[in-house]
């Protein structure tokens, strides 16, 4: 499996090695020795998968305090453009983003640690995305931020005219508005 460091530290793409031939493919998404090496231990309670069509944008969402959320993220099906933000306040990398277009053909893996937004838009006719969490989810800890913040600059590659959003992603406060953030120094 290839490592690839991203321009934040802790955020890792994963690219698996791929086993072709004419009966198929057969890789190893999943290593948890190799993930530990890469992007420290950390242990998975839950897997989610979603199915979306195009320009479905589901984000930018966190988990609050004691039910942050570690992520681990892939797409089966499709293709999304996959977007991690930087929320932990004093952080010097605090406010940017990585941005990794993830495929069911590229099989690829983001990790995005705690301490960060997390959002993708399908950039495919549908798409199929899966994703581990090293914590349960809470409903009373949701939290989320403006897919749109001019400060973030985040570009979606989708016309905004295209771009789908659930009624609680339409009101997600701007990053510099959002009350309940991390602070570095905590995780």
């Amino acid at each position: 499996m290839r490592v690839m460091e991203t321009a934040i530290p802790g955020v890792v793409i994963f690219e698996p090695q791929v086993f072709g031939d004419a009966r198929g493919y057969f890789f190893e998404r999943f290593s948890q020795r190799q993930f530990d090496e890469a992007a420290g231990p950390v242990r998975f309670v839950q897997d989610n998968e979603s199915k979306s069509h195009y320009g479905v944008l589901r984000g930018l969402h966190f988990q609050k305090g004691d039910f942050a959320q570690a992520k681990l993220v892939c797409v089966v099906q499709g293709r999304v453009l996959d977007v991690a933000v930087d929320i932990r306040r004093g952080s010097p990398t605090f406010g940017r983003h990585v941005a990794a277009e993830l495929s069911g053909e590229n099989k690829r893996l983001l990790f995005i640690p705690r301490g960060f937004a997390h959002g993708f838009a399908v950039l495919s006719e549908e798409a199929i995305f899966q994703y581990k969490c090293d914590n349960y989810y809470a409903p009373g800890s949701e939290g989320g931020i403006a897919w749109d913040d001019p400060a973030l600059a985040i570009d979606w590659q989708l016309p905004a005219g295209d771009i789908l959003l659930s009624e609680k992603d339409r009101r997600n406060p701007l990053l510099e508005d959002a009350p309940e953030l991390f602070e570095y120094s905590q995780l």
